[in-house]
């Protein structure tokens, strides 16, 4: 402790010495009475290891309440302003240090949730693969669709991570959006079959974009579009100064609507036949925005649903 306090006081000490030799110097060179410079040593000398005593156990106290500290400062031993600033400063780093452990904390519990929304949407499509398994019924247009359903929500939780994590890797060109939409038809082909839905593409739109992610977001809709459409309905899509997917199926409440883009909401429709994971339509909005494209939903009840995605 003596060491550190010599440290911590070493110029105050010094500065004293050299005050003391040149009083000595002086004396010497005016040729005063030695006795007084002895008397004059002796009375600085006594406040010199007064305040060295007190200033000691101030410095013993306030290492002590540092080496303890807990969070809290009690007492009165920090009160310079040098110290009253680096209460400060700790003060903030320790807000930011909460408010970092908070966000960290949000973004783990978050992450459980869609782990475990994600592994219950991941039995579905399992669970009935293995139940054609074990009866010998296995349908390969069937088969196909499961298969279809597990990379979609493979894809979905890749693509939830990267975005989470700002990992995404943007590449604008120019794109024809027809041929993206015709890519998409023919990765959804088996279950256009599976329904007997018919399919109408009219007009062109080109549009600068990344491809992957854009193509990304517009399956998600058209994926929407298929599974709650109606056997042997139609759905259309429209290609003028952007995209609107247009469907004849159970629809949406009037409710859901403003919630459509949240995390993990899935509505009553989603609930009722259990097909929503919650995630799509959140991706698809936060891609889109970073695409700075826009997308707005319109539905009525037994009747269908329009999806419109269009440039800022």
């Amino acid at each position: 402790m003596m060491i550190k306090f010599l440290k911590e006081y070493t110029g105050w000490y010094l500065v004293y010495f050299i005050i003391g030799i040149s009083i000595v110097v002086l004396f010497l060179l005016y040729q005063l009475p030695f006795d007084f410079l002895l008397q004059s040593l002796f009375f600085t000398s006594i406040l010199l290891a007064i305040w060295t005593v007190w200033l000691f156990f101030h410095f013993k106290r306030k290492q002590e309440i540092i080496e303890n500290f807990t969070g809290e400062i009690k007492g009165t031993e920090l009160n310079l302003p040098s110290d009253l600033a680096y209460l400060a400063l700790l003060e903030r780093e320790k807000e930011a240090s909460n408010a970092l452990i908070l966000a960290y904390k949000s973004r783990e519990n978050e992450w459980q949730s869609v782990v475990k929304m994600w592994s219950h949407q991941m039995k579905v499509p399992l669970a009935a693969l293995s139940l054609m398994s074990q009866t010998n019924q296995l349908s390969q247009t069937e088969v196909n669709h499961q298969l279809l359903r597990l990379d979609n929500y493979m894809t979905n939780l890749l693509n939830y991570m990267k975005l989470s994590n700002q990992t995404s890797d943007f590449r604008f060109e120019m794109i024809e959006v027809r041929e993206l939409i015709v890519d998409l038809v023919k990765k959804y082909r088996s279950q256009f079959l599976q329904k007997e839905l018919s399919l109408d593409i009219k007009g062109e739109w080109q549009v600068k974009s990344d491809r992957k992610w854009l193509s990304f977001a517009l399956s998600q809709v058209i994926d929407n579009a298929i599974k709650y459409s109606q056997n042997k309905k139609s759905i259309i899509i429209h290609l003028e100064n952007g995209v609107t997917i247009i469907d004849q199926g159970i629809g949406i409440l009037p409710e859901d609507l403003p919630r459509l883009f949240d995390e993990g909401f899935t509505g009553y429709n989603g609930r009722e036949h259990q097909k929503a994971s919650g995630f799509g339509l959140y991706l698809t909005k936060r891609v889109l925005t970073q695409l700075a494209l826009s997308i707005d939903i319109s539905s009525q009840i037994d009747q269908g649903t329009q999806v419109r995605v269009w440039k800022k």
